[in-house]
């Protein structure tokens, strides 16, 4: 039986199609692609028209690749997440969607984001027996779970994604404020203490050990690391790895000091995270330093993977 999963995120819409056998699947076809639907309007509410036709472009290919591999209507679960969830035009954006593409929406809540991250997360074999903070960056919103390979003990997202820290605190990068100043970097750091401050106290009761990074960002740390240290990129059949916080430094003092041209000069850099990365390392190193965490683990499996583990349970 064929399953597709897409997942349309804040910035990149991410389609999976994998094939079931007895109980392991195989992977028929996976990509991602930007639709950019929170650009411009996501500290608003709004999904812009240009961002509803960003959208339909991508979902309208996806739904070729849909056709392609003769998946069925009924096997086909797209998510809606937090661009989605928030814009006062969600029904507006759902309707044209699916009128146009025969795609039905699933908008889900925060909670249930998180759970799924963390189901994707625990597929990889990343968790252990210690309290890990699982920590998803997204466009809209960044979800945060504390928990081993066994189970959750708090889980929270929140509406402070990349996208929405590049329009609050670099605005009008790549140009204007690209490299961003240490001025933006401090008014950063000081929203994410006020933003964050539930996190603060679920972290001093659970206290974790180690700080395991789901997808997006990360991945391209990781990326970058393999090609600084080895020359070639990571075998895409690796789903979990071990980032050296020193490396994460190093990567971060490069990113955090270059302008966009500059990044995308940097081996392992992709366009489609070229920007949204300066925020996500801030985001990272205000992590590791504010709760005192030297060890970081990523994932490659994320939303998708939680879903697809959620179906066949």
């Amino acid at each position: 039986m064929k399953q597709a999963i897409i997942d349309l995120g804040t910035n990149t819409f991410h389609l999976l199609i994998v094939e079931k056998t007895g109980n392991s699947y195989k992977t028929l076809f996976k990509e991602s692609r930007p639709a950019k639907i929170g650009q411009a309007g996501i500290n608003q509410g709004l999904i812009t028209e240009e961002g509803i036709g960003r959208a339909l472009t991508v979902l309208t290919y996806f739904r070729q690749i849909l056709d392609q591999h003769a998946v069925v209507p009924n096997q086909v679960v797209a998510i809606g997440t937090s661009a989605i969830r928030v814009a006062r035009n969600q029904n507006e954006f759902v309707d044209r969607v699916r009128q146009e593409t025969g795609i039905p929406i699933q908008v889900i809540s925060g909670e249930t984001e998180a759970e799924y991250i963390y189901k994707g997360v625990r597929a990889t074999g990343v968790l252990d027996n210690e309290t890990a903070l699982i920590m998803d960056i997204g466009g809209g919103s960044v979800e945060f779970i504390l928990g081993n390979e066994n189970r959750i003990f708090w889980k929270q997202s929140f509406e402070i994604g990349g996208q929405r820290l590049l329009e609050r605190f670099m605005p009008g990068a790549p140009d204007r404020s690209d490299p961003i100043s240490p001025a933006s970097m401090r008014k950063l750091y000081d929203y994410l203490q006020e933003q964050l401050l539930p996190l603060a106290n679920a972290i001093h009761q659970y206290q974790p050990t180690v700080l395991v990074g789901s997808s997006g960002s990360f991945d391209t740390l990781v990326d970058m690391w393999y090609m600084h240290e080895l020359g070639h990129l990571p075998d895409p059949a690796q789903n979990a790895f071990q980032l050296p916080v020193n490396e994460f430094y190093r990567a971060f003092e490069l990113l955090i000091s270059r302008s966009h041209a500059e990044r995308m000069q940097i081996s392992g850099m992709i366009e489609l995270r070229v920007d949204m990365i300066v925020v996500g390392v801030c985001l990272i190193d205000y992590v590791l330093k504010t709760y005192s965490i030297s060890q970081i683990r990523t994932s490659t499996y994320s939303l998708k993977e939680g879903v697809l583990a959620s179906l066949s349970q």
